[in-house]
């Protein structure tokens, strides 16, 4: 799961196409799209794409159609590399954090409990949640105290949801610098420990350990951000959206975790928007394609598909009890790219998921708003409340 746009201001990438996107392209891509033609040109000039075949070609990457790329390692110089790398980092990250998890999980109880009563602010709060429990994960608890600091204040000031708007540009560009600088010394230091050596500590030791020798340390420092935007950033905003329709709709309370997770990632998934770029001229849908437009894969549409979902609009997670047309669903993208995080993210969300339908009555006020539209798709703020079932160890 990625949140990769603001990582990549972390990283300098180039903001122009950003600040060329509609203010919320997902009103208008929603607004444009018939639920019949699965590629067409939008206002914008942009070629999107809403089909479920459509969608895994381009994402797949069939017949090398696209420019190869990653959304997860991109940097500033392209894509972080080699492939082989790629493989390799994201391979022991996610044995890192399953083993973390499955080691801490009895202490997500007592976290809820903690951070989530008897009230939370949404979706903060989950974001908050994921940062408690994957907390060694991201820093071991022996790293320097200002790289603790530091990490904090990158999620306070740019993870959640908004952040970003409540400070002013200057005053992000003079943190920026000092959060990089600080990254870029921690991780000099690891490539002079030789971190491969060992057994990781967290995921800075993965991504020194796994790298090529003679990395850039601002690259792999963009690597690190894009880990901690789709851990506290992503997985916490899919919490988010699986706690906002449990409390507006009691009775799927009963359902599944399982479903519920599923049925979220389906109406919300947090990266909802891949861009590519063609590599040739080709047909895509019935729509000719060149090396000159851009590409727009909407996840968001795949997933709300009339031809592929009935009520698409609708939560209805009891629809998993029997499975679901898996074609139609990319909520961790697809092919060589797919996210490597996904069965930690299930896992944890999962067990969230239980724990708070299982452990705690919930209720749910909200203003109405809609999402927060971004490079991930936040939740809206809305106010939950949890009150101790009688006899769940969760209780205070």
């Amino acid at each position: 799961m990625e949140s990769s746009g603001t990582r990549q201001e972390y990283g300098g990438a180039a903001r122009a196409r950003r600040r060329a996107r509609p203010r919320d392209p997902l009103a208008l891509f929603s607004g444009e799209f018939d639920g019949v033609h699965d590629v067409w040109r939008s206002a914008a000039g942009t070629v999107c794409v809403a089909g479920p075949e459509s969608a895994r070609a381009v994402l797949g990457n069939r017949e090398a159609a696209v420019v190869e790329t990653s959304d997860f390692y991109r940097t500033r110089h392209g894509d972080f590399g080699p492939r082989a790398a790629q493989i390799r980092i994201g391979r022991a990250a996610r044995a890192l954090m399953l083993r973390h998890h499955f080691a801490r999980r009895a202490e997500l109880p007592g976290l809820v409990a903690e951070l989530l009563t008897p009230r939370a602010i949404w979706p903060d709060a989950g974001n908050l949640l994921v940062l408690r429990h994957l907390r060694d994960v991201l820093l071991h608890r022996d790293a320097p105290p200002q790289l603790h600091v530091t990490v904090e204040q990158i999620v306070h000031r740019a993870v959640l949801a908004g952040a970003r708007h409540r400070h002013s540009p200057a005053s992000r560009l003079l943190f920026r610098r000092r959060a990089l600088s600080v990254l870029h010394t921690e991780i000099r230091a690891r490539q002079r420990e030789s971190a491969g050596s060992r057994e990781p500590r967290d995921l800075l030791d993965v991504i020194v350990g796994e790298s090529e020798p003679g990395a850039d340390p601002r690259d792999l420092a963009e690597v690190y951000l894009s880990f901690l935007f789709a851990t506290v950033g992503s997985v916490g905003f899919t919490l988010g959206w699986s706690v906002y329709p449990l409390g507006t709709h009691p009775d799927s309370l009963a359902a599944e975790p399982s479903w519920t997770v599923r049925e979220t990632l389906r109406l919300w998934p947090v990266a909802w928007l891949f861009a590519r770029t063609p590599s040739r001229v080709l047909a895509l849908g019935g729509k000719e394609v060149t090396p000159r437009d851009r590409l727009a894969v909407c996840t968001y549409l795949v997933h709300r598909h009339p031809g592929y979902w009935e009520r698409p609009d609708e939560f209805v997670p009891e629809r998993w009890a029997e499975g679901a047309p898996e074609a139609a669903y990319l909520p961790f993208g697809h092919g060589p790219h797919t996210c490597a995080g996904a069965t930690v993210t299930m896992r944890l969300l999962e067990d969230l998921v239980h724990l708070i339908t299982h452990d705690w009555q919930l209720s749910v006020t909200h203003d109405g708003a809609g999402p927060q539209v971004g490079p991930a798709l936040a939740p809206p703020r809305f106010t939950a409340v949890l009150s101790a079932r009688t006899g769940c160890p969760g209780r205070r």
